[in-house]
């Protein structure tokens, strides 16, 4: 029976490009592995953050849209994105945050239900430049990362993945049963939050929360909210069985939409948060090597010719993106890195149908 392997990536919407990218890069310390623009309005980036790597599990992606509202959390939307960090850096994080003028609350202790009975991890709670919800979440064991070497943040203290995503929804229940269909289970209930993790033993992160808040306001999508969450498969044989199994249940879905670094589609969870389910492969080296992730504007084939325009509407952005260091390439890229300097300027299948 075909299962999610755990969150692929979240996608939330944002303001300012630059001041994304300085926030992402800059003081998280994820790595930029990709620029693209949203492919249902091309005059808008679409940015990809994550480990060195690229791996599913790590990504954060943002549309940064300049002259959209603020959104609202509430109802039917994700309303907390918790990142995973080792337990030993919470310290170095609560320096960081204070060095750049993030103001935080916490560290808060909290005993959350995991695989093998309660966890007690500690979290320091802050938000984006454009008011996301965002934690960072020490935990006592964590996967290894593959980190990129222009990092400001230390190999030992780098972000891991993402944690956890908290969605809001008016009645728990169909939304459990839904998800569990889907692969995950219950790991148990603190007050009105329901934990779901995976059943791999050794999957640590991409677990997700179900929190009842009854009659709340409704969320409203815009700058500061996030617009869906990614559920990961292995394969396009796999995506194709969830997408069966969903129909079979009534549930209205996209047809395929090709990113094309992943096969994905779109549908809408019993409390109204969307939700995609998105293949591990073909993975971001597809349109340019690993050494030199998100270093330069990527479009897909049919985008193509209207580079020039495009690249005409887009706003400049600039940012430092070094090569990974490895072992065989040392020589090559500590003369890259010196000066890696780039600078972009002049030169009904929708998901959002589904509501």
């Amino acid at each position: 029976m075909p299962e999610v392997v755990g969150i692929h990536h979240i996608t939330a919407m944002a303001g300012h490009p630059q001041q994304n990218l300085d926030f992402y890069t800059g003081v998280l310390g994820l790595r930029l592995v990709k620029v693209t623009v949203d492919f249902d309005d091309s005059e808008t980036y679409h940015f990809y953050y994550s480990d060195g790597l690229g791996q599913p599990g790590t990504l954060l992606t943002f549309f940064p849209w300049q002259r959209a509202l603020p959104g609202r959390a509430g109802v039917s939307q994700v309303a907390i994105i918790s990142l995973a960090i080792p337990q030993h850096s919470l310290g170095y994080w609560m320096h960081r945050l204070m060095e750049k003028g993030i103001g935080y609350e916490g560290p808060h202790h909290r005993e959350v239900p995991g695989n093998n009975g309660p966890e007690e991890v500690r979290v320091l709670a802050f938000k984006d430049p454009d008011g996301l919800s965002l934690e960072l979440v020490a935990v006592p064991s964590t996967p290894a990362v593959r980190c990129w070497a222009g990092a400001p943040v230390p190999e030992e203290s780098a972000i891991r993945g993402i944690f956890s995503a908290q969605i809001w929804v008016a009645q728990a229940e169909p939304s459990l049963q839904m998800l569990e269909a889907l692969g995950y289970r219950r790991l148990g209930q603190v007050a009105t939050i329901n934990y779901l993790g995976l059943p791999q033993e050794s999957n640590l992160l991409g677990r997700l929360e179900v929190r009842e808040v009854g009659g709340l306001m409704a969320g409203r999508g815009g700058v500061g909210t996030v617009h869906h969450i990614g559920l990961g498969v292995p394969d396009v044989q796999n995506q194709h069985g969830i997408r069966e199994l969903l129909r079979r249940k009534g549930v209205r879905v996209t047809p395929d939409q090709d990113r094309p670094y992943f096969r994905s589609f779109y549908f809408r969870e019993p409390g109204g948060v969307l939700l995609e389910v998105a293949t591990h492969t073909p993975g971001f080296t597809l349109d340019e090597p690993f050494e030199s992730l998100g270093t330069g504007l990527r479009l897909p084939e049919w985008l193509e010719p209207a580079r020039s325009e495009i690249l005409s509407k887009l706003p400049s952005i600039h940012y430092a993106s070094p090569l990974p260091v490895r072992s065989d390439l040392e020589e090559a890229t500590d003369a890259l890195i010196s000066g890696n300097q780039v600078t972009f300027s002049a030169d009904s299948n929708h998901p959002d149908a589904l509501k």
